[in-house]
């Protein structure tokens, strides 16, 4: 047992673990050199029997030891790593420990979806430079160095040289993702490690020293070679020989067992504080209120859209309520102008006479002329349908033809043809620039421009150019026919409503015809006022209220506002407090250690001096025994 190790009087657990050798007996490590990484090999099952003496082994016991070497086997990643969402948590955790360790290159989540394998080595030479800052990517055979470097780490699972061709694929990525998270987890372990070096670098210093003493000597001898014998018979765990070195030693250094206990019952107390301490400041009333703030910034996003919607609902009914208007106004002209027409014709009705006779000579020409209008009215339909489809089939040809343009200048930017100071342009001018150049001038002009190359296309362009001109001057002609046909329906048509105009004037049924349409245009007047009066009352309730609604909610606003920044003020004052607080502890707790290690240190000493007086009297004794004995 080394003096580091015999001074700690407590056989609790230590609050911060250290990476130094719990053995009883060890050989003398060399300090590590900073910033320089000292790789371990993977280590074998006889090493790792031969540097453990006290912890339970993996193996089953009473198995005798037939071979020192095993195949290993092949482990299976129990990770999820096909699937997506411990996937995406995995290159969360990736971007943000290159963005906290400072990483030269951009990257982001949506860059690490399927990053290229430059990117990836980019990423895994910035990761493992933290663990040794003279490390180099290699330049050739990349795909062996890599799996090499994670199989020296100690990586358990085994990474394929075909995946580094492929980082990026879908079915390569997780595996590789994987393998990048334990070299981040690894180099967390490292800095944390490197950092309690740097803190405990006192305790260093002496953990190589070996026990001196005749008695010491003699009992580790005994309790190793007691321990090795079982271990080469099978055994695995040695419970009863470590208490009895145990005793021993207790015995052999004068061990206070009433001191030990007193010691263990304190820093039971003061772990028991320090987790009270750990337990309070875990609660994080932070994330509560930053909740509640994610919260009541959700309501008022919901209220922002709907008062959005009431200004929207107001604008449209502002906008019925003035169509309305417009169209009360119209009803009323045209009630208007059906009085006046009512009055003329009843002045016409009471000033001629008709007989049976030339009434129904009246309606056999009205029915007559009926069915022409109702002829000429679909030969109009007809024609129009016509000069529609022209039209639209028009529009085609011009929209097809304005596409080809189109692509004509696409292809001959990507050809690098135009502009003019493009690189294949030669100082020529490529460019197509108005429909109105689709002459033969232009074309001709466009011909002695371009190269050879390019001939083919100009003359499938032209003979298009020239199928649509035809088609539109084919198209033009029908159009003009088609308007000439329309004129003269339209001529016709006026002179038969001029005769069905004066005919109906002399019938007596249009007077019960225009009384009835007055009727019910005064009945539809009646019920668009009441209409719009409700509309107008229905607007101003709905604007009244939205107004309240809106007030209602700024004033709530603003005072969740106000009391939120309360909280985050009161959140950090009593953040500040338990920080300080701790570290108060840790200093007191850390002063309180040290006082102990140099009583223990002191009593140690005076215990050591004692012990060379008795062996000294002992030595004394021995040979005045001898000296009797040579005498006699």
């Amino acid at each position: 047992m080394n003096r580091a190790s015999s001074s700690r009087l407590s056989e609790l657990p230590q609050r911060v673990e250290s990476n130094r050798m719990s053995m009883v007996y060890a050989t003398p490590q060399s300090k590590q050199s900073f910033g320089k990484l000292n790789i371990p090999k993977p280590q074998s099952v006889t090493s790792e029997r031969r540097t453990s003496f006290f912890g339970s082994r993996t193996s089953g016991t009473g198995m005798a030891r037939n071979s020192a070497f095993g195949g290993a086997e092949k482990m299976k990643d129990p990770r999820p790593l096909h699937d997506k969402a411990y996937v995406q948590q995995c290159i969360r955790q990736l971007c943000e420990f290159l963005s906290e360790k400072g990483f030269p290159g951009s990257m982001s989540v949506k860059s690490l979806q399927s990053p290229s394998t430059k990117e990836f080595l980019k990423i895994f030479e910035f990761i493992y430079c933290l663990l040794d800052p003279t490390f180099q990517m290699p330049t050739s055979k990349v795909e062996e160095e890599v799996p090499r470097i994670l199989k020296d780490l100690g990586y358990p699972f085994v990474l394929s040289k075909s995946s580094m061709y492929s980082v990026g694929a879908p079915h390569t990525w997780p595996q590789v993702l994987g393998a990048v998270v334990w070299l981040i987890d690894t180099v967390k372990v490292f800095c944390c490690m490197s950092d309690q070096d740097l803190l405990f670098a006192d305790f260093s210093d002496g953990s190589t020293e070996i026990e001196d003493g005749v008695e010491f000597n003699k009992l580790f001898l005994d309790y190793t070679a007691e321990t090795y014998n079982k271990f080469m018979q099978g055994a695995d765990t040695f419970d009863e020989e470590d208490a009895d070195y145990l005793a021993k030693l207790k015995r052999l250094y004068n061990v206070d067992e009433g001191l030990l206990a007193s010691m263990e019952e304190k820093y039971r107390i003061l772990s028991d504080e320090v987790e009270r301490l750990e337990k309070e400041s875990q609660t994080d009333r932070l994330m509560v209120k930053r909740t509640e703030k994610v919260k009541l910034q959700t309501d008022l996003q919901k209220l922002q859209s709907y008062r959005s919607n009431l200004e929207s609902f107001k604008a449209n009914l502002e906008n019925k309520a003035s169509g309305l208007a417009e169209e009360l106004e119209a009803s009323g002209l045209q009630v208007e102008t059906l009085k006046q027409e009512e009055s003329r014709l009843q002045h016409i009705l009471s000033t001629q006479k008709f007989t049976p006779a030339d009434i129904e000579r009246i309606n056999w020409e009205k029915r007559e002329l009926q069915q022409t209008i109702n002829s000429l009215s679909k030969s109009l339909e007809q024609a129009e349908q016509h000069m529609w489809n022209e039209e639209i089939a028009l529009a085609k040809a011009k929209e097809t033809a304005e596409v080809k343009l189109a692509e004509y200048h696409k292809l001959a930017r990507k050809l690098k043809l135009i502009p003019v100071s493009a690189e294949n342009a030669c100082g020529h001018d490529f460019e197509i620039r108005t429909s109105t150049e689709y002459g033969p001038s232009t074309m001709v002009h466009c011909r002695t421009q371009i190269q050879q190359l390019l001939r083919k296309l100009i003359t499938d362009v032209d003979e298009e150019c020239s199928r649509l001109t035809d088609m539109k001057l084919s198209l033009e002609e029908s159009i003009e026919q088609v308007n000439s046909n329309i004129s003269d329906k339209a001529n016709d048509l006026k002179q038969l409503r001029e005769q069905i105009r004066r005919l109906d004037e002399q019938l007596e049924q249009d007077m019960q015809d225009i009384a009835h349409e007055e009727q019910k245009w005064s009945a539809e007047m009646e019920s668009v006022e009441t209409h719009r009066k409700l509309l107008e009352k229905k607007v101003t309730l709905g604007y009244d209220e939205s107004v309240e609604q809106l007030k209602a909610a700024q004033q709530q606003y603003h005072l969740v506002l106000q009391e939120t920044n309360e909280e985050r003020r009161t959140v950090v004052n009593n953040l500040a407090s338990v920080l300080t607080t701790a570290a108060n502890h840790l200093s007191i707790v850390e002063k309180f250690l040290e006082d102990q290690h140099k009583r223990v240190d002191r009593v140690y000493a005076e215990a050591f001096r004692e012990d060379e007086v008795d062996i000294q009297k002992m030595k004394d004794i021995m040979e005045s025994f001898i000296a009797k004995v040579n005498s006699m």
